[in-house]
C-alpha cells in the first residue's frame, strides 16, 4: 500500500475581494438615445421610463374607449393606444383625441390610408410598419405628413409576424426581428425621418433580451420594451418582469407594456411594479408584505389584499409594510415608512421599525389609515383616509387566530 507523507503547510489568511469592481447597487446607466416626444410626454434622452397599455374596446365605441382611457390614466398609464382596424375606428379617432387625456397612439396595420386618418385626428403616435403598408406612394404620404407634424412613428416588429424561415438560413431569430426593423428604419430614414421609437418584441423571453441588446447596439432611437402576448395576468407578469427586468437593469428601455389577457388596468400595475422594484420609478404605494406561514398570528393574506387596494391611490411614494408576526415584523421591514406586524388577535403599528402603537386585529387597517394620513400632514400633504378606495376584500377577513404560533399542536 502506498503511503503519501503528511506534509504540514501554513497557510495566510484568505484576502479575497468579494466586490466586484464597478458593480454599484441599483441599475446601469441609462442608454443614451435620441428624445422624442408623443404629446406632453418626453422618451427616450433620460426621461422617466414611461409606462403605457392598449385600450381593449372597440375605438368606434368613444365612450367606451374614453372611460377605459381614464382607468388607465388613474392607474398611472402614461401613454394609451387603440387599434384602428378599419374606417369606422379612423373617423372616431378625432373624437378620442379631443377627449382624452392621456397621449393616444394609433395602432396602425396594411392600410397607409388609415394612417393618414390618424394624422388628420392629430394622433400622438402612429404604431405601424412601413413594410405591411405595401403602397410605396402611400408610406411617402404618411411620412411626410408626420414629418410635418412632428408625429412619432413607432415601428412594431413582433416575432411572429417576420415570416418563415428559408432553407439554409444561418441567422437566428433575434437577428432576423432585428434586421426586419433595421429595414423598416431604414425605410423611414430614407424619407429623412427620425422620429422613431422601435420595439422587436417576442413570446420567447431569451430570443426577446437578445434581439433589444442588439438593436441596442445598432441604432440611437428609444425603445419600447415587450414580451408579446405574454398571457394571463400570473404567468404574463412573470414571463414580462423576465424579460424586461433584465433590459431594464442593463439600461435598455424607454417605454414599456407588461401584454396580458386581462383587463389594461392590470398591465399598467404590473408595469409600475417593474419600475419601483427596480428603483427606475416611485410613484405611490410600494407594498412590502411577507409570504406568511406557520407562524403568521393573524390572516395575513386578505390583510394585505385590503391594504393593497385601500392604499393603492397613494398620492406621493410610501413603502408601507404589512407583516404576519413578530419575526418578520418591524424588523425585517425597518426601511418601510410604516408598516403592521400580527399578534394573537392583534398587532403592532410601526415608523421605521419604531413600534408606535398597538391595536385589535379588527382596527389595524383604520390605525394604519390614520398613521398614513399623520405622515402627509407632516409633509405638508393632505390627508389621504378620506379618499382611500373601499375594500372589496373586507369580507374576507377572518378573526386573529386565539393560539400563539409556538403554542399549536
Amino acid at each position: 500500500m502506498l503511503r503519501v507523507p503528511y506534509v504540514c503547510v501554513s497557510l495566510s489568511p484568505l484576502t479575497m475581494d468579494l466586490n466586484l469592481p464597478g458593480e454599484g447597487i441599483g441599475p446601469r446607466p441609462r442608454r443614451a438615445s435620441k428624445r422624442v416626444w408623443v404629446g406632453g410626454t418626453a422618451i427616450g434622452d433620460g426621461a422617466p421610463v414611461a409606462v403605457q397599455s392598449m385600450c381593449t374596446t372597440l375605438t368606434h365605441d368613444v365612450d367606451a374607449t374614453i372611460g377605459q382611457i381614464e382607468r388607465l390614466q388613474e392607474a398611472g398609464c402614461e401613454i394609451a393606444r387603440v387599434a384602428v382596424p378599419d374606417k369606422r375606428a379612423g373617423e372616431a379617432l378625432k373624437e378620442v383625441v379631443r377627449r382624452s387625456i392621456l397621449p393616444v397612439v394609433a395602432d396602425i396595420h396594411f392600410d397607409y390610408r388609415l394612417a393618414l386618418m390618424a394624422l388628420d385626428a392629430r394622433v400622438h403616435k402612429l404604431r405601424l410598419n412601413p413594410g405591411n403598408l405595401h403602397n410605396k406612394d402611400g408610406i411617402r404620404e404618411v411620412v411626410t405628413r408626420a414629418r410635418v407634424q412632428r408625429t412619432p412613428i413607432r415601428i412594431g416588429v413582433n416575432h411572429g409576424s417576420i415570416g418563415d424561415r428559408r432553407p439554409g438560413e444561418m441567422r437566428d431569430e433575434a437577428q432576423r426581428m432585428v434586421d426586419l426593423a433595421l429595414s423598416e428604419i431604414a425605410i423611414l430614414e430614407g424619407l429623412d425621418f427620425d422620429d422613431i421609437i422601435v420595439s422587436v418584441k417576442a413570446f420567447d423571453v431569451p430570443t426577446m433580451v437578445a434581439a433589444y441588446r442588439r438593436l441596442a447596439k445598432a441604432v440611437p432611437y428609444p425603445l419600447h420594451l415587450g414580451v408579446t402576448e405574454a398571457g394571463t395576468l400570473l404567468s404574463g407578469s412573470i414571463r414580462s418582469t423576465a424579460g424586461m427586468s433584465v433590459l431594464l437593469y442593463e439600461g435598455l428601455g424607454d417605454t414599456i407594456r407588461v401584454s396580458l389577457s386581462e383587463d389594461p388596468v392590470m398591465e399598467v400595475k404590473a408595469g409600475f411594479d417593474i419600475l419601483k422594484s427596480l428603483g427606475l420609478r416611485e410613484q405611490g404605494l410600494t407594498l412590502v408584505a411577507c409570504p406568511s406561514c406557520g407562524r403568521a398570528d393573524i390572516d395575513l393574506i386578505p390583510l394585505a389584499k385590503v391594504a393593497e387596494e385601500r392604499l393603492r391611490a397613494l398620492p406621493v411614494p410610501m413603502k408601507v409594510a404589512v407583516m404576519g408576526c413578530e419575526v418578520n415584523g418591524p424588523g425585517e421591514a425597518k426601511d418601510a415608512d410604516v408598516g403592521i406586524a400580527g399578534g394573537v388577535g392583534k398587532g403592532a403599528l410601526f415608523r421605521k421599525g419604531k413600534v408606535v402603537g398597538v391595536y385589535p386585529e379588527a382596527e389595524l387597517m383604520d390605525a394604519l389609515l390614520r398613521e398614513i394620513d399623520k405622515i402627509l400632514v407632516e409633509n405638508g400633504k393632505e390627508p389621504y383616509s378620506a379618499k382611500a378606495p373601499k375594500a372589496s376584500h373586507a369580507g374576507q377577513l377572518t378573526p386573529g387566530r386565539s393560539v400563539p404560533a409556538g403554542q399549536r399542536s
